[in-house]
């Protein structure tokens, strides 16, 4: 599944419509690559490698190696996507820089960072070497932008819990938009869609997915959530289980079900204390369903959930008493 064909970009309303990346635009290939001079050398170099990484490639027209080099690792970063900077000088124009650095032979690749030299490498040398070299400079590939992701995912995820859930809908979108298969981005989505009421576009936003997107525990946790606030649609009026509780404690096919219908209005202690409550009174019920109940409520709420831990405890308390 392609960015471009993002289904999920209409699904939350004009909220979704939001910036395609959740970095930023990758930097254009101009500012990646640029020639430099003698008087250009500090900006472009020492200044600019306080902010990443630079590659300073010195080169000659008349040097057949450069000429071999340059494609390479203009290719290379250009796909590291940011991480790295090249800057390249012609030593024939330019004498006075390699000359303080003893550059004596060319093609010459130094990198510079944090305004200092700090590696570097001598001659066409394959691409593969030219990739090992950028990692060692500027990480592995990848590992900055999973950070970030992983900071993005953390902050939507307290914008939610604090109830604004335009401002997490936002940044789940960003990162949808980015990449359309992120598990985590998507049931994000799609809790959002279910706390504003919209279950069905909810359902629609989990149709076709791959099968690793489908089988990630995210996805599988917000699937058992649908199913179950469908599941409640159909068990009645909680104000009339709560009557027939009134006049017998001991319906447990009623207080299940009311079990069922407060987990998706959201009160989970409730819930919770229902299903214990026939647990204590008579765990034959419906093959112990009361337990199995809570046990996928548990798979919902997520194990860090304080109302899972809660209620754990009170189960422990149960089961081992």
């Amino acid at each position: 599944m392609s960015a471009g064909d993002n289904p999920y970009a209409s699904s939350y309303g004009a909220q979704m419509n939001v910036s395609a990346s959740y970095g930023g635009a990758a930097p254009a290939a101009d500012d990646l690559i640029k020639d430099t001079t003698t008087a250009n050398f500090t900006r472009d170099v020492l200044e600019a490698s306080r902010q990443q990484p630079v590659l300073v490639d010195f080169w000659a027209p008349w040097c057949g190696p450069c000429k071999q080099l340059q494609p390479i690792i203009e290719k290379v970063v250009r796909e590291s996507a940011g991480r790295v900077k090249l800057v390249k000088l012609n030593i024939d124009d330019h004498p006075s820089i390699p000359g303080q650095l003893g550059i004596q032979s060319i093609p010459a690749v130094v990198a510079f960072v944090d305004g200092r030299p700090a590696d570097g490498f001598m001659g066409a040398v394959p691409e593969s070497q030219v990739r090992q070299f950028i990692d060692k400079i500027a990480g592995p590939a990848g590992a900055d932008e999973k950070a970030e992701i992983e900071a993005v995912l953390a902050e939507a995820k307290t914008l939610f819990d604090a109830g604004d859930l335009d401002g997490a809908a936002n940044l789940y979108s960003m990162l949808l938009q980015a990449d359309p298969d992120n598990a985590a981005a998507l049931a994000g989505i799609v809790e959002c869609m279910i706390a504003v009421g919209q279950p069905e576009n909810a359902r629609q936003a989990l149709s076709d997915l791959p099968d690793a997107v489908a089988a990630d525990p995210a996805i599988v946790a917000v699937v058992k959530k649908l199913d179950q606030i469908e599941e409640a649609r159909k068990l009645g009026d909680p104000a009339a289980l709560e009557q027939i509780l009134a006049q017998n404690p001991d319906d447990h096919a009623a207080r299940l079900n009311l079990a069922k219908i407060r987990n998706v209005e959201g009160d989970r202690q409730a819930a919770a204390d229902h299903l214990l409550l026939i647990m204590k009174r008579d765990r034959t019920f419906d093959d112990d369903g009361a337990r199995r109940e809570l046990l996928q409520f548990f798979d919902v709420w997520g194990p860090k959930d304080p109302a899972t831990m809660a209620a754990r405890r009170k189960l422990s308390a149960i089961l081992f008493s």
